[in-house]
C-alpha cells in the first residue's frame, strides 16, 4: 500500500501563484518608483548595522518559516542518521556541483555567447556575481518550497542546518577560488544574523508552540484546527516579500532590463540542471519522495541575502556582481514554483522506481 501523501491540491489563490508573482513585480516596481523615499527608508532597516538582513523582509520570511517549524517533531531528528542518502546527495550537489557548474555556465554565456552585448570588465563582474550566488545554498525559502511539495519538515530542517554549518567553512574558499579574488570578505554578521532570524528564532517559537498546544489540546486538534490557519499567512507573507524585493530593486530592473534578461539565462539553466540532478540521484538511490523534493529545491535555490551582501562588499552596490545576485532573487520564485509543480506532478513516476 502506498502511504505517501498525494500531491497538494492547491486552492485558486495558490494555483495561480505565478500570476500573483507577476502582479507583485508590477506593484513593487511601481511602489519603488512612486515612493522612493519610503522605499529607501524600508530598505535601510536592518537587524543590526551591517547585517544586510532587512527587517521587513526578515519578519515576512519568519511568518513563512514559522508554520513549517510547527511541524518539526524533534523526536524524529535522530532518525536522520539511519537514512543519510538524501542528505549526502544534497551536500554533493550543493558543494561539489552547483558552484562549479555555475562558474562554467557564467564563463560560457557572459564571456563568450553574450560577449557582443557586454564589455569584458562587466562580463567578469557578472561572472563573479553568479558564482557568489551559486555558492550560497538557500536557507529561508526552502521551508516554503518544502511545504508546497509535502516535504518531510524534519529532514528539510536537517538539510538546511547542515548546509548552514558547511557554508561557514566552505563559502569563502569556493568563492575565492572560482572568482580569483584574493581577499574574499564574507560578512560574519550576515551569516550569524540570518541563521538566528531564519532558523533559531522560528524553530524555537515553533517548538514551544507545538509542545504547549500538543499538551493542552492534543495532536488531532493541533493538526486539523491550528496548523491550517497559518496557510494563508504563509502565502500573503510570500507575496509581500516579493513586492518589497521588487520595490527595493525598481531602478535596476528598469534601467538595466536587458542585462537582467541576459543574466537570467545561466541562472535558469543552473536551477533546472541542479534540481533535476538531485531529483534523479535521489530516485536512483530510492530516497523517499518527501525527502527528494525538498532536496531538489535546496540544490536549486540560493541564499540571496548573503550573496547580495558579499557582492556589495567585494564589488560595490552598483556593480554588475550585485546586479547578478539581485537577478537571482527575481528569477528564483517563479522558477522554484515550476520545480515544485514538476516534483508534485512526477510523484507517481518517482515512486515507481521502488517497484
Amino acid at each position: 500500500m502506498n502511504n505517501q501523501p498525494s500531491p497538494k491540491r492547491l486552492a485558486f489563490f495558490e494555483r495561480y501563484l505565478t500570476v500573483w508573482v507577476l502582479v507583485c513585480m508590477v506593484v513593487g516596481v511601481a511602489f519603488g518608483k512612486l515612493l522612493p523615499d519610503v522605499t529607501a527608508t524600508l530598505s535601510k532597516l536592518e537587524f543590526g548595522q551591517g547585517s544586510q538582513v532587512n527587517v521587513p523582509i526578515g519578519i515576512l520570511l519568519w511568518l513563512m518559516i514559522y508554520p513549517m517549524m510547527l511541524k518539526v517533531d524533534f523526536s524524529a531528528i535522530g532518525g536522520i542518521a539511519k537514512r543519510p542518502k538524501g542528505l549526502m546527495v544534497t551536500l554533493f550537489v550543493n558543494w561539489l556541483v552547483k558552484p562549479f557548474s555555475m562558474a562554467l555556465l557564467a564563463w560560457i554565456f557572459m564571456q563568450h555567447i553574450f560577449a557582443h552585448w557586454i564589455d569584458a570588465e562587466t562580463a567578469k563582474n557578472y561572472t563573479a556575481g553568479l558564482i557568489i550566488l551559486a555558492a550560497a545554498p538557500c536557507t529561508a525559502m526552502v521551508f516554503v518550497w518544502s511545504y508546497l511539495t509535502d516535504g518531510d519538515p524534519v529532514y528539510t530542517l536537517v538539510q538546511v542546518a547542515v548546509n548552514d554549518l558547511i557554508m561557514l567553512v566552505l563559502f569563502a574558499p569556493i568563492v575565492m577560488f572560482l572568482c580569483g579574488v584574493a581577499n574574499v570578505v564574507v560578512p560574519p554578521k550576515v551569516l550569524i544574523t540570518s541563521v538566528v532570524v531564519f532558523i533559531v528564532v522560528p524553530l524555537t517559537a515553533g517548538w514551544l508552540t507545538r509542545t504547549l498546544l500538543l499538551k493542552s489540546h492534543g495532536k488531532e486538534w493541533f493538526e486539523k484546527n491550528f496548523l491550517p490557519k497559518f496557510h494563508p499567512v504563509m502565502m500573503w507573507a510570500l507575496l509581500l516579500t516579493l513586492a518589497l524585493i521588487f520595490a527595493f530593486q525598481a531602478d535596476k530592473l528598469i534601467k538595466k532590463w536587458f542585462a537582467v534578461i541576459l543574466l537570467a539565462v545561466p541562472i535558469l539553466i543552473q536551477v533546472y540542471f541542479n534540481s533535476s540532478l538531485t531529483y534523479l540521484l535521489m530516485r536512483k538511490l530510492k530516497v523517499p519522495h518527501n525527502v527528494a523534493s525538498p532536496g531538489a529545491l535546496i540544490g536549486a535555490s540560493n541564499f540571496f541575502e548573503l550573496a547580495v551582501a558579499v557582492a556589495i562588499t567585494l564589488f560595490g552596490p552598483s556593480s554588475g556582481a550585485a546586479l547578478a545576485c539581485v537577478v537571482g532573487v527575481l528569477v528564483e520564485v517563479p522558477v522554484m514554483l515550476s520545480v515544485c509543480k514538476v516534483c508534485n506532478a512526477s510523484r507517481g513516476w518517482y515512486q515507481s522506481a521502488k517497484a
